[in-house]
C-alpha cells in the first residue's frame, strides 16, 4: 500500500512539474537581463535581475494602461454581474411571452466567434465616438459576457428550492426582498464564477482591444505586452515581465473568490 502511494505521489509530482514548466520558463526569462529567447531546459536564470521590470514600469503611459485595464475589467464585471443576476432570475422564476425566444437568442449569440463580429462592432463603436476610449471596450465586453453569464446563473437559480422564497413571501417579503435577501446570498458560488468569467473576459482580451485602440495612452495591458513583439525581433525579457504583471490581478481575483467557488451552500436549506 505504501509503495502504491509512493508511485501515485511521484506521478502527481511529475505531472505538476510538467504543467508548471512553461510558467517557470516565463518567470526565468522575466528575471534574466537578456532579451534573447531562453532555450535552456532548466528554467533557472544564471543572473537574477529586475531590469526588465524597471524598463516595463518606466515605459510612457504604462501605469495609465494598467489603470485602463483595471477600469475596463472592473466595469465589465460589475455590469455583467448586475444585469446577469436580474435577467437570469427573471428567466428562471417567471413565465412571460418571449421567454423561450429570449433564452435561445442569448444562446445563439454564443455560437459566433468575436472575430466574426469585428467589423460591425468597429462600425458601431466608431459611430458612437467610442474609439480609443475605455467606454467602448466596456460596452463590447459586457455584451459579450452577459449571454454566457445569464445562462450560467439561470442554471444555478433553477436548483434553488422555491420553498424558501414562498416561505419568505408568506412572511410578507416582496419579490425584491426575496431576491436580495435570500436568492443572492445562496447564489454566491455561481455569482463568483460569473464575476470571475466577466473579469477574465475583459482583462485578457486582445483582438478587439488592438482593433479599437490606436493611441498608446488608451492601450490595455494585453496590447502593451504585444507591442514587445516586432516584425524582426522580440523583446522576450520585457514580454515575459509584462506577462507576469498581467497575470497577477487574475491570480488575486481568483484567490479572493476561491472560498465562494465551492457549491453546496443550499444543502440542508429545506428540511423533509
Amino acid at each position: 500500500m505504501r509503495l502504491r502511494d509512493l508511485v501515485v505521489h511521484a506521478g502527481l509530482v511529475a505531472t505538476s512539474l510538467l504543467t508548471l514548466f512553461p510558467a517557470l520558463w516565463v518567470v526565468s526569462m522575466a528575471f534574466r537581463p537578456s532579451q534573447s529567447f531562453d532555450t535552456s531546459l532548466l528554467p533557472i536564470p544564471e543572473v537574477i535581475s529586475l531590469d526588465n521590470f524597471r524598463d516595463l514600469f518606466s515605459r510612457p503611459h504604462f501605469f495609465r494602461q494598467l489603470g485602463n485595464s483595471l477600469l475596463v475589467a472592473g466595469l465589465t464585471t460589475a455590469i455583467g454581474v448586475m444585469f446577469s443576476c436580474t435577467a437570469a432570475y427573471a428567466f428562471s422564476r417567471f413565465r412571460f411571452p418571449g421567454r423561450r425566444a429570449g433564452l435561445l437568442a442569448l444562446l445563439v449569440t454564443q455560437m459566433f466567434p468575436g472575430t466574426l463580429m469585428l467589423i460591425p462592432l468597429y462600425a458601431l463603436i466608431e459611430s458612437l465616438g467610442l474609439l480609443n476610449r475605455s467606454a467602448g471596450l466596456v460596452l463590447v465586453y459586457s455584451t459579450t459576457a452577459i449571454p454566457f453569464c445569464v445562462w450560467n446563473l439561470k442554471g444555478y437559480f433553477d436548483t434553488l428550492p422555491r420553498e424558501l422564497e414562498e416561505s419568505a413571501m408568506m412572511d410578507g417579503a416582496g419579490p425584491f426582498v426575496v431576491f436580495w435577501r435570500i436568492v443572492l446570498p445562496l447564489s454566491r458560488p455561481a455569482i463568483a464564477v460569473t464575476a470571475l468569467f466577466s473579469f477574465l473576459t475583459a482583462w485578457n482580451e486582445f483582438i478587439l482591444a488592438a482593433t479599437f485602440l490606436s493611441e498608446e495612452q488608451a492601450y490595455t495591458l494585453p496590447v502593451t505586452v504585444q507591442s514587445f513583439v516586432g516584425a524582426f525581433s522580440t523583446e522576450w525579457g520585457h514580454f515575459a515581465a509584462g506577462a507576469l504583471v498581467v497575470s497577477l490581478p487574475v491570480m488575486a481575483v481568483f484567490f479572493a473568490l476561491q472560498r465562494h467557488l465551492v457549491g453546496g451552500l443550499t444543502a440542508g436549506g429545506v428540511k423533509g
